[in-house]
């Protein structure tokens, strides 16, 4: 359980990095994301879980 917290709190400063250091280009990037295609999101969301789960192999297989 520890792991996995430790594992959620990166999560949370990986993803908060980009609003602090530059809020206004990501609000121009949520904007764009809401005009996409929902298909084309699911793709993307698809495609980085994808690459989540490979680097997670990778990690696991030569840690």
């Amino acid at each position: 359980m520890k792991f996995f917290f430790c594992v959620m709190g990166m999560v949370m400063i990986v993803e908060g990095l980009p609003y602090f250091i530059a809020p206004h280009k990501m609000r121009q990037m949520i904007t764009m994301i809401l005009q996409m295609p929902q298909g084309t999101l699911r793709r993307f969301g698809f495609f980085m879980m994808l690459a989540g789960l490979g680097v997670v192999y990778l990690a696991m297989e030569n840690g």
